[in-house]
């Protein structure tokens, strides 16, 4: 049985997005491939699913960060939301913690390797983003 209980009401957009790959000139994936595929878009959306995390991977990866500067740069984020999504970004592998025993004790997060393999994830986001808001610009202009 499947672990993921609406994977038969994601199969049409599954079905979708790999009818898209025909537009490239590659075959059509099969059921299984699809049902794969989007197994492995669930997963990716399920560990960086969230308003923060993004954010604060990009933050680390710029350079290392101690919790106050991180909410700093975070506008908007509370202390609780960031010390859980710390936490759970460094469970991930995406972010390491390092203590050091100066006084009074100092913490620094890093972002890892790991956090590293996103950037063409990243850099894909970006463009979509701002090929996207540059659509919405016209949009509202054509309204007006």
């Amino acid at each position: 049985m499947s672990s993921y209980p609406k994977v038969s009401a994601y199969l049409r957009v599954s079905y979708y997005l790999c009818a898209m790959k025909v537009v490239i000139d590659e075959p059509i994936p099969d059921k299984k491939q699809c049902v794969d595929s989007l197994r492995n878009v669930l997963d990716a959306l399920y560990v960086l699913n969230g308003k923060w995390r993004l954010a604060l991977i990009l933050s680390l990866v710029q350079s290392s960060k101690r919790f106050n500067e991180i909410q700093q740069e975070l506008t908007g984020i509370s202390s609780k939301v960031l010390a859980k999504e710390l936490k759970d970004l460094e469970l991930n592998d995406f972010v390491v913690r390092q203590v050091y025993s100066t006084i009074p004790v100092s913490i620094i997060y890093e972002a890892t390797a790991y956090s590293r393999t996103l950037k063409n994830v990243l850099g894909e986001l970006s463009a979509w983003g701002g090929q996207h808001r540059e659509r919405i610009k016209q949009s509202m202009r054509k309204q007006s």
